[in-house]
Protein backbone atom coordinates (compact mmCIF):
# COMPACT_ATOMS: atom_id res chain seq x y z
CA UNK A 1 0.00 0.00 0.00
CA UNK A 2 1.32 3.60 -1.09
CA UNK A 3 1.64 6.32 1.73
CA UNK A 4 -0.53 9.01 0.74
CA UNK A 5 0.87 12.29 -0.45
CA UNK A 6 0.67 15.87 0.17
CA UNK A 7 -1.59 17.42 -2.49
CA UNK A 8 -2.41 20.68 -1.08
CA UNK A 9 -0.65 23.27 2.00
CA UNK A 10 -2.08 25.89 2.73
CA UNK A 11 -0.81 28.57 5.38
CA UNK A 12 -2.70 29.15 8.16
CA UNK A 13 -1.30 31.32 11.04
CA UNK A 14 2.64 31.27 12.71
CA UNK A 15 4.08 27.74 12.08
CA UNK A 16 0.27 26.06 10.77
CA UNK A 17 -0.42 24.78 7.15
CA UNK A 18 -3.60 22.92 6.29
CA UNK A 19 -2.35 20.15 4.82
CA UNK A 20 -4.67 18.07 2.55
CA UNK A 21 -3.69 14.29 1.35
CA UNK A 22 -4.17 12.04 -1.89
CA UNK A 23 -6.34 9.47 0.41
CA UNK A 24 -8.76 12.42 1.85
CA UNK A 25 -7.49 13.16 5.08
CA UNK A 26 -6.95 17.08 5.73
CA UNK A 27 -6.32 18.53 8.85
CA UNK A 28 -4.18 21.95 10.13
CA UNK A 29 -0.52 20.91 10.90
CA UNK A 30 1.27 23.01 13.71
CA UNK A 31 4.97 22.30 12.99
CA UNK A 32 6.68 24.41 15.43
CA UNK A 33 7.54 21.31 17.54
CA UNK A 34 9.26 20.27 14.47
CA UNK A 35 11.72 23.49 13.94
CA UNK A 36 14.50 22.08 15.77
CA UNK A 37 18.31 21.82 14.41
CA UNK A 38 20.46 23.29 11.84
CA UNK A 39 18.42 22.52 8.85
CA UNK A 40 15.38 24.19 10.66
CA UNK A 41 16.70 27.31 12.32
CA UNK A 42 16.15 29.57 9.28
CA UNK A 43 12.14 28.68 9.53
CA UNK A 44 11.51 30.31 12.54
CA UNK A 45 11.55 33.65 10.93
CA UNK A 46 8.10 33.54 9.82
CA UNK A 47 8.48 34.54 6.63
CA UNK A 48 10.79 32.39 5.79
CA UNK A 49 8.57 29.38 6.99
CA UNK A 50 6.11 30.74 4.78
CA UNK A 51 7.84 29.94 2.01
CA UNK A 52 7.22 26.45 1.75
CA UNK A 53 5.95 24.38 -0.91
CA UNK A 54 5.25 20.76 -1.72
CA UNK A 55 7.99 18.44 -3.62
CA UNK A 56 8.27 14.51 -3.24
CA UNK A 57 4.66 14.31 -1.83
CA UNK A 58 5.15 16.36 1.20
CA UNK A 59 5.96 20.05 2.51
CA UNK A 60 9.14 21.19 1.70
CA UNK A 61 11.31 24.42 1.76
CA UNK A 62 13.70 25.82 -0.27
CA UNK A 63 16.54 25.55 2.12
CA UNK A 64 16.21 21.71 1.98
CA UNK A 65 14.23 21.33 5.16
CA UNK A 66 11.40 18.97 4.57
CA UNK A 67 8.96 16.59 7.09
CA UNK A 68 8.08 13.12 6.20
CA UNK A 69 5.00 12.47 4.61
CA UNK A 70 3.74 9.70 6.70
CA UNK A 71 4.99 12.49 10.27
CA UNK A 72 2.36 14.42 8.22
CA UNK A 73 -0.03 11.99 7.88
CA UNK A 74 -0.26 10.80 11.78
CA UNK A 75 -0.54 14.38 12.66
CA UNK A 76 -3.34 14.68 10.90
CA UNK A 77 -4.81 11.70 11.76
CA UNK A 78 -3.93 11.92 15.07
CA UNK A 79 -6.35 15.01 15.42
CA UNK A 80 -8.88 14.48 13.83
CA UNK A 81 -9.24 11.59 16.12
CA UNK A 82 -8.74 13.67 19.52
CA UNK A 83 -12.35 13.28 21.04
CA UNK A 84 -13.99 16.31 21.80
CA UNK A 85 -13.74 18.61 24.95
CA UNK A 86 -16.27 16.93 27.10
CA UNK A 87 -19.36 19.15 27.69
CA UNK A 88 -19.87 20.86 31.22
CA UNK A 89 -23.11 20.00 32.51
CA UNK A 90 -25.73 22.45 34.49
Amino acid sequence: MRMPQVVRAEYCDTYRIRVTFSDGAAGVVDFGPWLTGRVFEPLHDVAAFQQFFIDGGTVAWPNGADIAPETLHQAVLAATAAPPHPQRRP
